[in-house]
């Protein structure tokens, strides 16, 4: 198979490891790290290098409040989750802009700054999904096209839409929040 060719069907992380394996490239890594792998493989260029794993720092459990600091490398927890949930109400949820904040922490921002985070990017732009993110960006516009459809006439309709090559799909840009 060519590159060419590999890159016209979509992959879920688990083909691309398998894929990997059986070419005896490291099946380590996100969906991007693993398609520039077998890509690079498929046209005979040098390997990429592999990402280095950060070690895992200290995470925030609980009980947490407003002064609680971020520590660098915090993840979007559970904990996390439930703090802003009772501050917001059920609406809040992680988005780009939320997972972007927590990812830039460096130790000095609280949750405090995290809830202003929260209030002031309301009105930003949504963020336009990666392109690893390709079924959350069918998600996205199918559920605007279609607001009265079920979960599975959705997931039919993905199924659909992933059988065919990307070359002749229509466009499945869609936002991240």
């Amino acid at each position: 198979m060519s590159a060419h060719e590999f890159y016209r069907w979509y992959w879920l992380k688990t083909e691309l490891a398998a894929f990997a394996r059986a070419s005896g490239l490291p099946a380590t890594g996100g969906k991007e790290d693993l398609a520039a792998r077998i890509r690079a493989h498929l046209d005979g260029l040098p390997q990429p290098a592999l990402p280095r794993k950060a070690p895992p720092g200290k995470q925030l459990l609980g009980p947490l409040d407003a002064t609680t600091l971020v520590p660098r490398g915090q993840r979007c927890n559970q904990p996390l989750r439930g703090w802003f949930e009772v501050q917001l109400g059920g609406a809040f949820h992680f988005d780009a802009h939320m997972r972007g904040f927590f990812a830039d922490a460096d130790g000095t921002s609280t949750l405090h700054d995290a809830l202003a985070h929260w209030h002031s990017t309301r009105s930003a732009e949504p963020t336009v999904l990666g392109q690893q993110f390709e079924l959350n960006q069918f998600t996205h516009k199918w559920c605007s096209e279609n607001p009265n459809s079920t979960r599975e006439e959705m997931h039919a309709g993905w199924q659909r839409h992933r059988a065919l090559p990307k070359d002749f799909r229509p466009s499945t840009s869609g936002t991240g929040n």
